[in-house]
């Protein structure tokens, strides 16, 4: 069986949402949309079960798939729903709605439901992706309580550039917010991870953590204490020499300056590693730090083991995880860790912790 895995750690899933809400104060939504960052919505979900004050998923099916696996704590939509029968069966299932453009507000107005509603109002205070302009939020609120259909409104909003402690944008946009509520009754939810984190005006009545719970700190060279929840493994499968002058791999990328040892990994980029890390970036070999060599392919990629002469067929191999940091492999190759964890496939998962 191919040796490519990644190992899930659920006692460090549930070390990260207790810290992130320790830090916060008040609740937290478990963020798990597009499979918990990889990591598998499930399974974390149940890990979490009992703990977790609620969840947060991008769009309808990722909750639904959450109730039919017994989660019955709340569970938030961040797009709200796109159609008129979604909105019914979200609220046939008693699940939480962002409401963030006016084409929702008519949806819910319209719609005959099964029971009212628990919505947050998104409010656009400065990121310009979604959510309502400052001065439209007292009228949508007014709009939804007076139709009867809502029985319970908050209000949220997101923040563009909090994982950069010395941006004014996100103290500008808290500003923006809390001009756009003031008075108005209900919850409100600012912090994402970052936030939780870095901006502790932003703290409020529930918090948004996302890629905090998965341990890939939002403030890369800080130290907040957070565990890396994914192992991202493989072996050794084959040793190769190269002479002194030969070349490694697609585009003859890496020519070895010295006589080489090569070990080839099953891992690729078809697994979610990046076609664009760099030769030298670390490789863990039986816990030892070896340079990745050569272009990443499809389906392999390539380490020197040379200064590893006990190293292998059949050594371990982390590519990230609890002594790789997953943000360091990203910053390599010029993205971030959330697109690297979202990546992962093509891999055996394995959870390990039990569930809550």
């Amino acid at each position: 069986m191919r040796p490519a895995r990644a190992l899930i750690d659920l006692d460090a899933l549930r070390h990260n949402y207790r810290l992130a809400r320790e830090r916060h104060g008040g609740r937290a939504f478990a963020v798990v949309k597009a499979n918990a960052y990889g990591h598998g919505a499930l399974a974390c979900a149940q890990a979490l079960a009992g703990e977790a004050d609620g969840y947060a998923v991008a769009f309808l099916d990722e909750a639904l798939a959450l109730r039919a696996d017994g989660i019955e704590a709340p569970i938030l939509l961040l797009e709200g729903v796109f159609d008129v029968a979604e909105l019914m069966e979200a609220a046939d299932h008693k699940l939480w709605l962002a409401v963030h453009h006016p084409a929702q507000v008519e949806m819910i107005e319209k719609t005959p439901l099964s029971a009212p509603l628990r919505v947050w109002i998104k409010v656009n205070s400065g990121m310009n992706r979604a959510g309502f302009l400052p001065a439209a939020v007292r009228m949508v609120w007014k709009r939804l309580v007076v139709g009867g259909k809502v029985k319970d409104c908050g209000f949220m909003t997101h923040f563009a550039r909090a994982d950069e402690p010395d941006a004014e944008a996100t103290a500008e946009q808290i500003r923006v917010f809390d001009a756009a509520t003031r008075s108005l009754p209900g919850a409100r939810s600012l912090a994402n991870s970052g936030a939780i984190l870095a901006w502790p005006d932003s703290h409020r009545d529930w918090a948004r953590p996302g890629i905090m719970l998965y341990g890939a700190d939002p403030l890369p060279g800080e130290d907040h204490g957070l565990l890396p929840v994914m192992t991202l493994a493989s072996n050794v499968v084959a040793v190769r020499e190269l002479a002194a002058g030969d070349p490694l791999g697609y585009g003859a990328r890496f020519i070895a300056p010295r006589q080489t040892r090569v070990g080839l990994v099953a891992m690729g980029y078809a697994d979610g590693y990046p076609r664009a890390a760099p030769d030298r970036v670390p490789v863990a070999v039986d816990g030892r730090i070896a340079p990745l060599i050569g272009r990443v392919s499809m389906d392999m990629l390539t380490v020197d083991l040379t200064d590893l002469p006990d190293a292998g067929i059949g050594s371990a191999v982390e590519l990230w995880g609890k002594q790789i940091s997953v943000n360091g492999i990203a910053q390599s190759a010029g993205t971030i860790s959330y697109e690297l964890l979202c990546n992962v496939k093509r891999v055996s998962f394995a959870w390990e912790g039990g569930k809550g």
